[in-house]
């Protein structure tokens, strides 16, 4: 029978943004506290994936408060670390969750999970338009599903620096080798491309600190539409997510 696990992929050492997972978000916690409590709402057998960098000792004791379990393996094949992770907790279907993404949408990883349960694909997840899967786009609301097989099989595949670097580039990118499906995004999204909910720079952190903390007093349990409907009402915040969406193109 075969085991679904979450990996949830975390670092210190990010070249545009520093510890920015670790640095408080909202209410004293930092956003991977914020990924940690949303994972383990879900039941699902998870790890934290970092590295053996001494500078990711912290993210390991950040986790140990939480009674997270932690892998940690190579810091520049992230590929590696994904696989070697997997097997070590005996997960042959594997969520991926980046740590640089606050506002995940909980109701889209109870989806994906589900679809992937009961799925043959190598790899799942949430499409755009223009055929785009989730992952190269600015929104940061949704994680991805992919096998264990298929990952070790794209890591003898091929030797090239970006697919090491990148989990499942090379496998969603070959889908005449892999099984590769995807799960319509909302469509109150789904042609947008004003959005950006994923974190990579100081302006990111500052805009989305602020957004998080209003629409929680709002509403905790927020979800897609009530982040989509505060944005709207607020074009100014677009304004700024489209210069960063310019300035950090996928």
């Amino acid at each position: 029978m075969s085991q679904l696990g979450i990996i949830l992929q975390a670092r210190t050492g990010s070249t545009r943004m520093p510890e920015k997972v670790i640095r408080p978000f909202f209410n004293e916690k930092s956003i991977l506290d914020l990924l940690i409590e949303k994972v383990q709402k879900l039941g699902v057998p998870a790890v934290l994936a970092t590295t053996v960098n001494p500078s990711d000792d912290r993210i390991c004791e950040l986790a140990d408060r939480h009674d997270f379990p932690v892998f940690r393996g190579s810091e520049n094949d992230v590929l590696d670390r994904f696989i070697q992770g997997a097997r070590e907790h005996k997960f042959d279907k594997i969520i991926r969750v980046c740590a640089d993404n606050p506002f995940l949408d909980f109701a889209g990883m109870k989806t994906l999970i589900t679809e992937f349960e009961k799925s043959e694909a190598d790899y799942l997840s949430f499409q755009l338009a223009g055929n785009r899967p989730s992952i190269l786009t600015h929104f940061g609301f949704w994680t991805e599903a992919v096998r264990l097989d298929a990952l070790e099989k794209a890591q003898q595949l091929t030797n090239e620096k970006l697919y090491h670097e990148h989990v499942t580039n090379f496998i969603y990118g070959n889908p005449e080798i892999f099984n590769v499906q995807f799960i319509q995004a909302d469509p109150l999204v789904f042609s947008r491309t004003d959005i950006r909910m994923t974190l990579d720079t100081p302006e990111d952190f500052q805009v989305q600190q602020q957004i998080f903390a209003t629409i929680s007093k709002e509403n905790p349990n927020f979800g897609i539409p009530e982040i989509v409907n505060w944005l709207d009402c607020r074009p100014e915040i677009l304004k700024i997510m489209k210069n960063e969406i310019l300035k950090n193109q996928k």
